[in-house]
């Protein structure tokens, strides 16, 4: 259970990388065992312009080596049309918005479950409100004669 806990924990963090980085539709495919995928997520989203998909690349980079997490293969940086960052158990799809249209990942792996990236953020914790305390005594002013 710890591993896949990990994993939900790295394939959010690169959510969150994409997110803070103003990414569009970002989008979770969790793949399915029996469909010969070779990992068990991908993530996808788009950037409008080439140093915008660089800069989201470098974000889930920095991110998720802050968490020790090294990417093992990239593909596509410098052209900035399409960007791939494989973490073996995830993949980061990064695209300008033309290739994602032509590419189509969603058709193509139509058969995976559809993710929102929400579903893998960590809950926020519930803050504990203080006990509400009893209003201070009212300090007496004595007025002078």
């Amino acid at each position: 259970m710890k591993k896949k806990d990990d994993l939900k924990l790295q394939v959010s963090e690169a959510i969150l990388a994409c997110q803070d980085k103003q990414a569009d539709d970002v989008a979770v495919l969790e793949l399915e065992k029996d469909s010969g995928a070779f990992t068990d997520y991908f993530v996808m989203c788009s950037g409008t312009n080439p140093r915008q998909i660089q800069a989201i690349a470098d974000a889930v980079d920095e991110r998720l080596e802050a968490l020790g997490l090294r990417v093992t293969h990239s593909e596509g940086y410098k052209q900035a049309e399409w960007v791939l960052l494989d973490y073996v158990d995830f993949v980061v799809h990064i695209f300008s918005e033309k290739a994602r249209q032509f590419y189509d990942l969603e058709r193509l792996w139509k058969s995976a479950k559809r993710l929102e990236p929400a579903a893998l953020l960590p809950k926020p914790k519930a803050r504990k409100s203080p006990a509400p305390k009893s209003p201070a005594p009212k300090k007496r002013i004595k007025k002078k004669p």
